[in-house]
């Protein structure tokens, strides 16, 4: 009886120590791609909801606003509208406006954009591939992207509509 109870804790120790030892090993020694401000934007390409393809590179030259988003996210349904106004005035100065919205049914992001009557491009990654490539954790978060291709600056919350202006200004060609 001894024996046993003996060899199971060994076993159970055992499993904890590896445990531990892989979580180690994973948080400190295997690199994490996380996009920074200052690196190359990670292109991409993904379909809307018409299957239409965007990719990131076809708008070198122009600044983009690249926001990671889900239609049950309250911070991302109050930012919607903010960006809406946005886009219009500032897509004919060169600064587009890709919104990926992530894992979500056709259904459902099709009905948030008519009840926000949003008017710029919202794209769908539906095997969360660009989110990992970004390194994306809370949403919103979104993304500065300069002509060049460049991240300029990355913001994760809420954002309001000055806040928004003036991070277009920021990427305007």
């Amino acid at each position: 009886m001894k024996k046993n109870r003996l060899l199971m804790r060994s076993v159970i120790l055992i499993i904890l120590i590896g445990a531990l030892g892989y979580t180690l090993y994973s948080n400190f020694f295997v690199s994490k791609e996380r996009v920074k401000v200052g690196s190359e934007a990670p292109d991409f390409v993904l379909k809307d909801l018409d299957g239409n393809e965007h990719q990131l590179s076809d708008y070198k030259g122009k600044g983009v606003f690249l926001n990671f988003w889900g239609t049950w996210c309250e911070p991302c349904e109050r930012e919607m509208p903010y960006m809406d106004n946005q886009y219009s005035y500032y897509k004919d100065q060169g600064v587009e406006v890709l919104a990926v919205n992530i894992a979500e049914s056709n259904i459902a992001v099709q009905t948030f954009i008519d009840k926000h009557q949003l008017s710029f491009p919202v794209i769908l990654d539906k095997d969360r591939q660009v989110l990992n490539a970004y390194g994306v954790g809370p949403l919103p978060t979104t993304f500065l992207i300069n002509p060049e291709g460049k991240v300029v600056d990355i913001t994760s919350g809420t954002l309001s509509e000055r806040m928004i202006r003036d991070y277009m200004e920021q990427i305007k060609p």
